[in-house]
């Protein structure tokens, strides 16, 4: 039977094989990530490029490490910092991590809402909750088999920002030596939006979820954890391999292509101030055409979608692990209240920042602020996890993939360094 195995494996349909990692990348270009790529755009034109060519492997390296903690110790991250390290860290970590979310779910929910709202006009305020009851009705009621091929899916969303491209006028040779010769100036502009760059594509939330689903996904196909059985881990981990670098690589793709369609557009016409997705897809609309900007515009609510369930479920994921409580999303809801209640709850206090008119800006910088704290001493204790062969047993993660992962770490230490000290 084991001979048969990879034949078996290679005959699986492309999106039965992509998963977790998919829908994690995918989810990273999120409305918030979306505003953020835009700004950099509209302001440096396609000079910052280079630096999503650098940031890629940073992040397939910590999002695979995540993913193989998941697939080997059949838990997520907090459980096991729950089960190795102090109570307090933990605790640090979940807090943060749940105010980081529900502001990022907030962001999120605001910018689709008012796209929407450009779309067909209505109260911004209404769309908002309509999308806040959608998702989380479609966690709760939804199958978790049915409910993960509707989010590879909605990966297809993406795809609306690469047309935009498509029909934008780029200056390719332009293009081309952005995303080649390095181009940086020392001066708080750069340095912010080197951060920002950085801050957005590497998320705390990002390492909860992809770890999480790696828990359900084993739990789908009733496998037990990768150290019980590390026999089966070759194909397993070639499958995580080849499903984070699809998904973070489609991610990085799409976050280019929205630099690069706004540098066309936005920049090249001497729009260099975005303050929000929405107002990235309005300011398109006379520039590339009543096409580009409704692709855009669909595109913003497609990603808020897939990312507003990864958001709120990281954060259930977080929680249920922390308390010891029944989690997953292949759990019905009457065996996993607490969990589901606390998708719940992490959705609808998005929803309430948006009916108490907070300023989107202010959220998603302390956002900002709050994943830029969270996201280093969490990297350092994921990296302690995953070389621990204590936890680990014989499947620690290798040297090569250990480096990669010290200098995804590195880079986002000096990130929040900058942040709050540059």
């Amino acid at each position: 039977m084991s001979e048969l195995a990879p034949s078996q494996d290679e005959k699986r349909s492309l999106l039965e094989v992509l998963g977790p990692g998919l829908i994690t990348g995918a989810a990273d270009d999120d409305p918030s990530g979306i505003g953020t790529y835009s700004q950099v755009g509209a302001q440096f034109g396609y000079s910052l490029a280079w630096s999503m060519i650098l940031a890629l492997p940073l992040l397939v390296s910590i999002q695979a490490i995540c993913a193989r903690i998941g697939a080997t110790t059949g838990r997520g991250i907090a459980h096991n910092l729950r089960r190795h390290y102090h109570p307090a860290l933990l605790r640090t970590m979940v807090l943060l991590l749940l105010v980081a979310n529900v502001i990022n779910l907030g962001a999120d929910l605001g910018a689709m809402g008012a796209v929407l709202a450009l779309l067909v006009p209505g109260p911004v305020h209404i769309y908002v909750l309509l999308f806040g009851v959608v998702s989380v009705l479609a966690e709760v009621l939804v199958s978790y088999e049915r409910y993960a091929r509707i989010l590879k899916w909605t990966t297809l969303s993406l795809f609306s920002y690469i047309a935009v491209v498509l029909v934008a006028d780029v200056d390719w040779s332009a293009a081309l030596r952005g995303l080649t010769v390095p181009s940086f100036a020392l001066d708080r502009d750069h340095t912010m939006a080197l951060v920002a760059i950085f801050g957005t594509t590497i998320s705390p939330y990002l390492f909860f979820w992809q770890a999480g689903q790696e828990v359900e996904e084993r739990h789908r196909r009733h496998a037990k954890p990768l150290c019980i059985t590390p026999r089966e881990a070759g194909p397993e981990l070639r499958r995580i391999r080849n499903d984070t670098l699809t998904g973070m690589g489609f991610s990085n793709v799409t976050a280019l292509s929205i630099v690069m369609a706004t540098a066309a557009t936005l920049h090249a016409s001497g729009v260099t101030e975005i303050q929000s997705a929405q107002q990235a897809a309005t300011a398109l609309r006379p520039l590339a055409g009543e096409f580009a900007f409704a692709l855009f515009a669909l595109g913003i609510i497609g990603t808020g979608l897939l990312a507003v369930p990864v958001l709120a479920g990281s954060a259930a994921y977080a929680v249920s692990e922390t308390f010891r409580w029944t989690e997953g999303l292949d759990r019905r809801p009457r065996e996993a209240k607490a969990f589901y209640g606390a998708i719940a709850l992490a959705t609808l206090g998005g929803v309430a920042l948006n009916l108490i008119d907070i300023d989107p800006m202010k959220a998603l910088y302390w956002s900002a602020v709050v994943n830029g704290l969270l996201a280093p001493p969490l990297m350092v204790v994921t990296m302690m996890i995953a070389r621990n062969p204590r936890i680990m047993g014989r499947l620690a993660i290798s040297r090569r993939l250990a480096v990669g992962g010290w200098l995804s770490t590195a880079a986002m230490w000096v990130v929040a360094l900058l942040f709050l000290f540059g």
